[in-house]
C-alpha cells in the first residue's frame, strides 16, 4: 500500500517509493506496477495524477480526485504557482548555495529556460579512496526548481560537476558503481520534500511533506547526517 500524505474531498498525496513509476509509459515496458493503479485500487476510486515524478525519485506525490481539480491543478503548475522541494546527495562538496540558470533541451531539440536554486545543508567526506583522491566527499543539498522540465534537477547538478548519487542516465558511473560495490546501493538519492500550493477549491495554503525513504536514510546514515 502507498503511503497516504494528504487527502480531501478533491486531492489526495502519496509517498512515492524510489522506483515507481507514476503511470504506464511506452518507455518503461519493464514495469506493470504504477502509482496511479495501485492508489485508485486502495482507495477505490479514480484518481488524476497532477504532476509527475521520475521513477527513480521518491517523496511527494499529488492526485486530484476528479476532473476539474486535475485542469486547476495543472493550470497552478504550469503557472509556476507551486512550490517545490527536494533532497539530493550529490558528489563533491558543494558551495552554500547557488542558483543555476542553464536551459535544457527536450528530445525535439528545443531549448527551454530552466532555473533551479539550491542550498547545502550538510557535507561529509568518507575515508574511502576514489580515483586520484585519498577520500570521498558528498553533500545534502535543498534544492528548488522554478521550473519543470524533464530531468531538471538531475541534468543541472550534473551541469555544474556535482552529479546525485544513483543517477544511471546523468550521473556519475564510477561513483555509482563505487556505491554499488561498497555499500549495496543503487537508488537514486533525490527526494521531493515538500509541495506547497493554494487550494484550488477552499483557497488555503497546503504544505505536504514526505518523509524521506529507508535507501535514502541508509546514506543520510552512513555520511552521519
Amino acid at each position: 500500500m502507498l503511503s497516504i500524505l494528504y487527502q480531501d474531498e478533491q486531492l489526495i498525496a502519496v509517498n512515492k517509493p524510489h522506483g515507481l513509476l507514476v503511470h504506464r509509459t511506452r518507455i518503461a515496458d519493464d514495469a506493470d506496477v504504477f502509482a496511479l493503479q495501485l492508489l485508485r485500487d486502495q482507495i477505490g476510486q479514480p484518481v488524476y495524477p497532477v504532476h509527475r515524478l521520475d521513477r527513480k525519485t521518491a517523496g511527494v506525490l499529488l492526485f486530484a480526485l476528479d476532473k476539474e481539480t486535475d485542469a486547476l491543478m495543472q493550470q497552478q503548475f504550469m503557472n509556476k504557482q507551486v512550490t517545490k522541494k527536494y533532497l539530493a546527495i550529490l558528489r563533491g562538496h558543494t558551495p552554500d548555495s547557488e542558483i543555476i540558470d542553464y536551459p535544457l533541451r527536450r528530445d525535439d531539440g528545443v531549448s527551454q529556460d530552466a532555473l533551479t536554486a539550491y542550498k547545502t545543508l550538510k557535507r561529509a567526506e568518507l575515508d574511502v579512496p576514489f580515483g586520484k583522491h585519498s577520500t570521498s566527499r558528498y553533500s545534502l543539498v535543498e534544492a528548488m526548481p522554478t521550473t519543470g522540465r524533464m530531468h531538471q534537477l538531475r541534468k543541472h547538478f550534473k551541469h555544474i560537476f556535482h552529479p546525485i548519487i544513483g543517477d544511471t542516465t546523468h550521473g556519475c558511473n564510477k561513483q555509482n558503481k563505487l556505491f554499488k560495490e561498497q555499500w549495496q546501493m543503487d537508488t537514486m538519492m533525490l527526494h521531493a520534500s515538500e509541495l506547497a500550493f493554494k487550494h484550488p477549491h477552499q483557497n488555503q495554503e497546503i504544505t505536504i511533506s514526505a518523509p524521506l525513504q529507508p535507501a535514502f536514510v541508509s546514506v543520510m546514515q552512513l555520511m552521519g547526517w
